[in-house]
């Protein structure tokens, strides 16, 4: 019998039906908390593997998240309750109930980024070096992330008939609804993003390349889905999709940096990394400058 929960993916001759929490003893597990956790915990391993590529210390990366990730959860719910202030206009304190849930992503990375350079200034290191290695655990948060949202029966698109098509039952109609899974489309081009920044990461010419990309890369993707979204946070008075403005304006914004610094001669000996190599001495042979944009 085809529940409410029920989720079918009929092009893929998929049915299931997630589970939105579930408990440990007197503890209540969200399982959008789970996913979100999970690829932060993603994020963390994969940043601190390639800390030294970079000019950073694992210790770097685990104090790092312990400065970034208060702004980034602040500064999603304020950018959420900004664009929903109707929702909270008669009783403002509930914007501190953040267990409710109202949280915007965008808000999250402009707060994380806020976050990494108040971190670079306080311990002196290479901002652009630092977003460089953040920008691809973000991909990895925000690709593993969009499945919170699948679990949640959220973020999703208008109605479609498409191969990708997914059957929501509404509870309204009573009647079984296919739309864009917009979340699978942000995540799967994210995960695109994250393996191709990966590699090209190793062949950076200058720090805040790889950030640069991102926000190109990103911008780009979520500009298309969120116009899609049936969700989605408008400028007050306007039918101006907020997070879609401005994932255009830095995706626009960073493509022309990008072409500007494609025709300028950089030195990758300047690169953070290896400034720092010549700094400290090489431990190893194979740790002389250069070699990493081999």
């Amino acid at each position: 019998m085809y529940r409410y929960t029920t989720i079918t993916f009929p092009g893929l001759g998929l049915e299931m039906d997630p589970i939105r929490e579930f408990s440990i003893g007197p503890l209540s597990i969200h399982m959008y908390g789970l996913v979100i956790a999970l690829g932060l915990i993603a994020a963390v391993i994969y940043t601190s593997r390639r800390s030294k590529q970079f000019g950073l210390t694992e210790d770097h990366i685990l104090d790092g998240v312990l400065w970034v990730t208060p702004f980034a959860i602040l500064c999603a719910r304020a950018y959420y309750c900004a664009f929903s202030w109707d929702m909270y206009r008669d009783n403002p304190i509930s914007v501190l109930y953040i267990w409710h849930g109202g949280l915007a992503i965008y808000g999250g990375v402009l707060g994380a980024v806020l976050g990494v350079i108040l971190f670079c200034k306080v311990k002196k290191i290479s901002l652009g070096a630092t977003l460089d290695l953040v920008a691809l655990g973000f991909l990895i948060g925000q690709a593993a992330g969009r499945w919170g949202n699948f679990f949640n029966r959220e973020a999703f698109g208008g109605v479609t008939d498409s191969f990708l098509r997914m059957g929501l039952y509404n509870t309204v109609t009573g009647a079984v609804e296919y739309h864009h899974p917009t979340f699978l489309y942000e995540s799967v081009w994210n995960l695109t993003g994250f393996v191709v920044l990966h590699f090209l990461s190793k062949h950076r010419k200058y720090d805040g390349q790889v950030a640069l990309g991102y926000a190109a890369w990103y911008g780009l993707g979520r500009a298309v889905i969120e116009g899609m979204r049936t969700d989605s946070l408008y400028i007050t008075g306007t039918n101006i999709r907020v997070s879609q403005l401005l994932a255009a304006i830095s995706c626009g914004a960073a493509v022309l940096i990008l072409v500007y610094q494609a025709m300028r001669p950089h030195d990758v000996q300047k690169l953070y990394v290896n400034r720092v190599k010549d700094i400290s001495g090489p431990s190893k042979p194979e740790e002389t400058g250069g070699t990493e944009n081999g």
